[in-house]
Order: structure tokens, then C-alpha cells, then sequence
């Protein structure tokens, strides 16, 4: 599985023993679509943290390659832990998507850049700036557990990921 040939769906349809021996996930349904690009796929970088943000930001300076940033945000509804001014980068820097179990902010600005967004709601708060959290380390949210290396197929039918 390269680059998304087939709706979430198809593959899911196409592949049910990958499905029955959990190569290949669904994510629960559990979030929003935000940003231009609603078809979006690439290998993935896991980030753990909580109502922090400057390990995301650190990631989004990089070149993305086409890659899709997974955080694993601990599902807070408190805060924010993206804004528009760090997907903006993203979309500069190459990234593909960026896949949020927590909240972002600035959904207007979000929504005007070519890039693939998913988080669990928006919110007006602001982070902590303490740069505590996980790189590069298997996260579990949305009923699955994601690793680095990993890819990530989502569309408007929902987000499916692949060993």
C-alpha cells in the first residue's frame, strides 16, 4: 500500500484479511475534518503530549517528505494544541496531514491551507509552552495503536492506518 489509489472504504473492501489479522485499522470516527485537503496519505511520525504544544511546533519546522504527524494530544478538550500558524508550516514544509487527538485553534486559517487536518473539536485556549512529551513512540487513541513507520490513508469516510 503506497500512496492512496482507493477510498478508505475500497480498501477496507479489498482487504478484509488484513483487516481480520490488524494490519490494516480503522480509527473510531471521532474526528473533524479541517484543512483544504480532505484525501490525504503518507507514513506516519507519532508525538505524544498533553495541552502542550512545542514538541508539534519542533516537528512542523522539519521537512514533512509527504509524512503524516500523529499526536496523541490524550484526547484533552481543554485546550488547543494547534494552531494556524503551525499548519501553515506544515503546508510549506511538506507534510501531507497531521492527525490530532486533542483540540486545534484558528480553524478558519486551518481550513484555508492544502493540507489534511483531523482533530477531536476546536478550541480558543492556548497550550502550555513546556515542551514536555514523546517522540517517536507507538501512541494508542481512537481505538488503535499507531506506530512510527506506519502508514495513514484518510478521506471523508474516515482514517485507516496500515502496517
Amino acid at each position: 500500500m503506497a500512496a492512496l489509489p482507493l477510498a478508505t472504504a475500497e480498501l477496507c473492501d479489498a482487504n478484509a484479511h488484513l483487516i481480520l489479522n490488524g494490519e490494516l485499522r480503522a480509527l473510531h470516527p471521532t474526528f473533524q475534518i479541517y484543512g483544504r485537503r480532505q484525501v490525504f496519505s503518507g507514513p506516519i511520525v507519532t508525538l505524544k503530549v498533553f495541552e502542550d504544544n512545542v514538541l508539534v511546533r519542533e516537528f512542523l519546522e522539519e521537512k514533512g517528505n509527504g509524512r503524516v504527524l500523529v499526536v496523541d494530544g490524550g484526547g484533552s478538550l481543554r485546550c488547543a494544541i494547534l494552531g494556524g500558524n503551525p499548519v501553515q508550516q506544515a503546508q510549506n514544509n511538506g507534510w501531507a496531514g497531521i492527525v490530532v487527538n486533542g483540540c486545534i485553534r484558528d480553524v478558519d486559517e486551518i481550513n484555508g491551507c492544502d493540507i489534511g487536518v483531523r482533530a477531536l473539536a476546536s478550541h480558543p485556549m492556548k497550550p502550555n509552552r513546556k515542551r514536555i512529551g514523546e517522540k517517536h513512540v507507538p501512541v494508542n487513541m481512537a481505538g488503535t495503536r499507531i506506530c512510527d513507520g506506519e502508514w495513514l490513508y484518510a478521506d471523508t469516510d474516515g482514517i485507516l492506518i496500515s502496517s
